[in-house]
């Protein structure tokens, strides 16, 4: 057989991850959330497992495993499982037949020393109580444990059971859920427990955006109205004034950025959990009970608009960025057209400086070529006096008045030459 990719077997099992147990009514089950973000408290999570697992000589998980279902003894097992930023926690146990109290429930048989020193920040706490359709107790005991002022239900799975939960944190601080099933085979009702238990997880995780987006509003009402007063000012500001705009402008960025780096991968983690408890709720397959709300219609009503305000805050942050951006980049800009006309009119200036340069080096060399012209021919003059002394036939005056255009023209030339030569050294 050909090589294996590395991760081939992995991600073959991943479908196989985190199986739902066949569970048989009647059933209670305490389940914990707890937030461990990965590193150092997701390890010490770990090693709280294994010793639990050490204290009944029982097997510890493999290394890296992401799930663990194990008995625990004494009627009692456990469900682990590792996520990205939280574990989960779910004891479970067989119920009597009759029973209908939610004081005995599965966590009061866990170890309250080692409960207590679990790693990480307890987020999500249920107790559920799975009784047999025909069990009498049921309805008692839901009037009993959940108030009948909040309380929510639901016929699902296509009417094979009964859902009612008052989504409150009780004495304890666990909220309650009571499941009455019918004909419910055991791979399905644990399919049933399964999503029930999702569906709270993933509604508490859904929520954590929250309180990050009542806080950022107060930070962006400040940033929208320093963009508004930065924007107001660009209109009338001078050219030395605009420097000073836009360095405002790029820290006002970098504090928006700065916010949205922060809270965006929250944000985004609470859509995704949002989509996620909304599938679940579908795959209850829910119908109405009278005088009740659906799960899904209370998530509708209740933690729909939560969700949209973390979704407003995401687009508030973006849009804040964007408009930020927008008036940087015409702030820019302005400054670059108006650094472009001050170079040129520099330029002009300096060319117009060349200019007069040149005529006044014109000017200097037509008079070079006069003075030169002017003693040269003096020269000329000394020399033919001399020669006319010696007895020479010469005529001073006339040597003087011949050798003044001959100079002259002399001089042109060799001012000529030598600017053809300077021209022709500064060519590339």
């Amino acid at each position: 057989m050909p090589r294996s990719h590395p991760w081939r077997e992995s991600l073959h099992n991943e479908v196989h991850a985190r199986p739902p147990e066949r569970l048989q009514a009647p059933m209670a089950l305490s389940h914990l959330a707890l937030l461990t973000p990965p590193g150092e408290v997701a390890e010490a999570a770990r090693d709280q497992l294994r010793a639990l697992l050490r204290a009944r000589h029982l097997p510890e998980p493999a290394e890296g495993a992401g799930h663990l279902s194990v008995d625990l003894g004494g009627g009692l097992h456990l469900r682990w499982e590792q996520h990205t930023e939280f574990q989960t926690w779910t004891f479970r146990r067989a119920l009597d037949a009759g029973s209908d109290d939610f004081e005995a429930m599965p966590l009061a048989r866990v170890p309250q020393d080692w409960l207590a020193a679990l790693p990480g920040q307890w987020l999500v706490g249920l107790h559920l109580m799975v009784l047999p359709a025909e069990d009498e107790n049921g309805p008692r005991l839901v009037r009993r444990a959940l108030d009948e002022d909040s309380l929510v239900g639901s016929s699902v799975m296509e009417g094979a059971g009964e859902l009612m939960t008052d989504f409150r944190l009780h004495a304890d601080g666990l909220a309650r859920f009571v499941l009455r099933v019918g004909s419910m085979n055991p791979r399905r009702l644990g399919r049933t427990v399964q999503r029930i238990v999702e569906i709270e997880t993933y509604r508490m995780m859904a929520l954590l955006g929250l309180p990050a987006a009542r806080e950022v509003g107060a930070t962006l009402a400040d940033a929208e109205r320093d963009l508004a007063r930065i924007a107001g000012e660009i209109r009338s500001a001078r050219r030395e004034r605009e420097p000073e705009l836009l360095r405002e402008l790029t820290q006002l960025a970098g504090r928006v950025e700065s916010l949205y780096a922060s809270t965006h991968a929250r944000f985004s983690a609470s859509a995704a959990y949002f989509e996620l408890m909304q599938r679940r709720i579908d795959e209850l397959h829910e119908s109405g009970l009278p005088n009740l709300q659906t799960l899904r219609e209370f998530m509708d009503r209740r933690l729909a608009p939560a969700m949209q305000t973390c979704a407003w805050a995401a687009r508030r942050q973006q849009a804040l960025s964007e408009r930020i951006s927008r008036t940087s980049n015409l702030l820019r800009t302005r400054v670059e057209i108006e650094a472009q006309e001050a170079s040129q009119a520099l330029l002009d200036g300096m060319n117009r400086r060349q200019q007069l340069q040149l005529q006044m080096q014109s000017a200097v060399e037509g008079l070079s070529v006069v003075a030169i012209s002017y003693y040269g021919s003096g020269l000329i003059g000394y020399l033919a006096k001399g020669a006319s002394v010696l007895g020479l036939p010469v005529k001073p005056e006339l040597a003087v008045a011949l050798s003044i255009p001959l100079i002259a023209l002399a001089t042109w030339l060799g001012v000529r030459r030598l600017h053809q030569v300077i021209h022709a050294g500064l060519k590339p």
